[in-house]
Parts: structure tokens; C-alpha cells; sequence
């Protein structure tokens, strides 16, 4: 089968306390970050694509072969409004440290002109990707989780910015409110999405964009994400989420919208990325959630003709499974059992079949 793809993983957030990673040395988090990776690509994901923090450095040596990872796709910072789910602060701190040289996740930007400032530079450090905060979020201190951010103007001028460059933009979102806004203003695909209801549907349909659900890291959070380092005055955000996961999940998989895998753990937490397999399983087919985490998300990577298919002309990026996923989904979440090679852009990353199994399963 081909190698599988996650749309939403932070392989630079080495713990759920966001704002440590800030004033952590970026060459500590970026060994981090290579673990992170490595374990990543042992577990069959060959593409991922970074939600926020990841940069054209770290990309790059994956590409060159100085970090074991899969594919990277990243869009540096993610941008939020003052006060918005990006800006790590307390309500006591005044300042807001950043250069170019931070780890953090995020970027502040307010108004028009600065929100396009903020894009052009990512577009110029080479992103895949612009990622945008429109409602609140967990792991932010001092928004709330129904809160809409950024006025439509400056989703409308990041969406501009994106798709002059030919690249796609993804919104952080969790009410029906704060995806019809950024649907409206043409943003390509929802991260999250648990507080959706049918008018957000209706909006997926008519302007044919992606749900990138991340089920897993609610559940984590609920855990072990203090012991993750989660502030413990955040933790009650979380069941506002964790229980609608689950049915917006199920609205959006009954009326067609186009569903792709995303996992967006943090910390220690990002052993857990299969799970999301598990999970998805109570509301979709094997076949579905696979293909969320192919031929669907290689479509919203503006990709299908790369990768997510064994095919003549795409990457040989290919996995070879001990047992059958279509029947039983779960045979995915258990790579030391099951996952018996793994190539990716056609070299062995691992591989415990003679040749002639190999032929013989591809």
C-alpha cells in the first residue's frame, strides 16, 4: 500500500507547554524534532505536513538525508491576532519575544498590511503552506474556545497572499461560526472542526474544501497532557471539544465532505499518532480512513499526482503490511508487529521481506 500521510502534526512541539518552546535554543528543539520525525517514518507516514513551527531548514534535511523523516511540508509560522490561539502569553506578560531565530509556533500579526507582511515572508522562506488562527483554541491561555479571530479582511488578504503564491492556506477552527467565516473568505482546508454543525457542512459542500479532524489529541490531552506539560489552568478547555469530535466527525463523513487524517499531538504525546485509526473507526470504514490518510490528503497537499497511489509515476513511497487494513483498520496501529518494510522515494527505510515477498506484495 502507499506510504500514509498525516495533515496536522507539530514535529517542532517537544512539549504541550506551547510557550516553553519559545525560549527553548531552536538547535535542542530541532534535535527533538529529528527524533520526532525518525519515529514518525518508522510508524509508515512518508508525508506530513506541519501546522506550525516546522521551517525550510528542517525540510530541507529531511530532503538531503541529514534527518530520517517523512516528506515535510511546513508553513513556519503559524499567524494569529493579538490574544488569539497563537500568542502564547499570560494576561500578566506585556512582550511578545520573537526573531527569526525562535522555535516557537506562532507569529503575531494585526490589520490588512501586516497580515500580508507576515505571508509574503513565509512565502518567501519557501512555506507549503500558510496557517491561520480564526477561532480559539486549548492550548492558548487567554482565549476562549468559541471566540472568532481575525476580521474577514485579514483572512481575505491571507488567502490572497496563499493562493497568488499556489499554495493552500489552513485555518484553525472549531465552531460552525469560525469555518463558515473562513470558508467564505476561501480558505482551502478546516484543522479541527468539532464544534461544526450542518450550516458548517453545507458551507465544506458549496465551497469544496478539506476537514482535517485531529481526534487523538483530545483524547492525550485529557491523559496525560499536564504530565505532557500541559498548564493544568487549560485543561478544562479541553472537554469542550474531546466529546464533539466524534459526531462532527460523523456529519461530515454522512454528507461527503472531503475528510483527510490529521493527528496534531504534542510533547510525548506524539507516540500516540496511530490512534487516530482507532478512533475514526467507530464512525468510517477501514477503506475511508485510509484513504483520508492517501489519495485524499495527497489531494489537499496539491499532490495527487505525486503521491497516496501505487502507480506507475508517483514517489515509491510504499509500505508493506503484514494482514489486510481494509478488513481491520488496526493492523496499521501496530508497526512493530505488522509493518514489515517500509520505502520511501524508493530507497528501504526498513525491511524484513526477502525480495520475492516483496514482489510478490507489491
Amino acid at each position: 500500500m502507499p506510504g500514509l500521510c498525516d495533515a496536522h502534526v507539530h514535529v517542532t512541539a517537544v512539549t504541550a507547554d506551547l510557550g516553553a518552546v519559545n525560549r527553548m535554543s531552536p538547535f535542542y528543539v530541532a534535535q527533538h524534532a529529528r527524533k520526532i520525525m525518525e519515529d514518525m517514518l518508522m510508524r509508515g507516514f512518508t508525508t506530513v505536513r506541519d501546522a506550525g513551527g516546522a521551517d525550510f531548514g528542517l525540510a530541507r534535511a529531511v530532503d538531503e538525508g541529514l534527518i530520517k523523516g517523512p516528506r515535510l511540508l511546513f508553513c513556519g509560522h503559524s499567524l494569529s491576532q493579538t490574544g488569539g490561539h497563537g500568542d502564547i502569553r499570560g494576561p500578566g506578560d506585556m512582550h511578545f519575544n520573537e526573531c527569526l531565530c525562535c522555535a516557537g509556533l506562532s507569529a503575531i500579526c494585526d490589520g490588512v498590511a501586516e497580515m500580508r507582511k507576515a505571508c509574503r515572508e513565509e512565502i518567501r522562506k519557501g512555506a507549503n503552506q500558510i496557517k491561520i488562527m480564526v477561532s480559539g483554541g486549548v492550548a492558548s491561555p487567554t482565549d476562549r474556545i468559541d471566540s472568532t479571530q481575525f476580521a474577514f479582511e485579514e483572512i481575505q488578504a491571507a488567502v490572497q497572499e496563499a493562493h497568488a503564491a499556489n499554495i493552500p492556506v489552513m485555518a484553525h477552527a472549531y465552531t460552525a461560526k469560525a469555518i463558515n467565516r473562513a470558508l467564505m473568505c476561501g480558505v482551502d482546508s478546516i484543522e479541527h472542526g468539532n464544534l461544526l454543525d450542518m450550516s458548517a457542512i453545507r458551507h465544506f459542500k458549496q465551497y469544496d474544501a478539506f476537514l482535517v479532524p485531529t481526534l487523538i489529541t483530545y483524547r492525550a490531552l485529557a491523559e496525560e497532557g499536564v504530565a505532557s506539560g500541559l498548564p493544568q489552568k487549560m485543561v478544562p478547555k479541553i472537554s469542550e471539544v474531546v466529546d464533539a469530535g466524534i459526531n462532527a466527525l460523523r456529519m461530515a463523513h454522512e454528507a461527503g465532505v472531503k475528510i483527510v487524517y490529521g493527528t496534531d499531538l504534542l510533547g510525548s504525546m506524539h507516540r500516540r499518532q496511530l490512534e487516530e485509526f482507532v478512533i475514526r473507526s467507530a464512525v468510517q470504514a477501514p477503506i475511508d480512513i485510509i484513504r483520508s490518510a492517501t489519495t485524499t490528503a495527497a489531494a489537499l497537499f496539491r499532490m495527487q499526482e505525486q503521491i497516496g497511489r501505487v502507480a506507475p509515476g508517483y514517489m515509491a513511497d510504499l509500505l508493506v503490511v503484514d494482514g489486510d487494513p481494509i478488513s481491520d483498520v488496526q493492523v496499521l496501529t501496530r508497526p512493530e508487529e505488522n509493518l514489515r518494510a517500509i520505502i520511501k522515494d524508493g530507497a528501504f527505510v526498513k525491511n524484513t521481506v526477502s525480495s520475492s515477498e516483496l514482489r510478490s506484495s507489491i
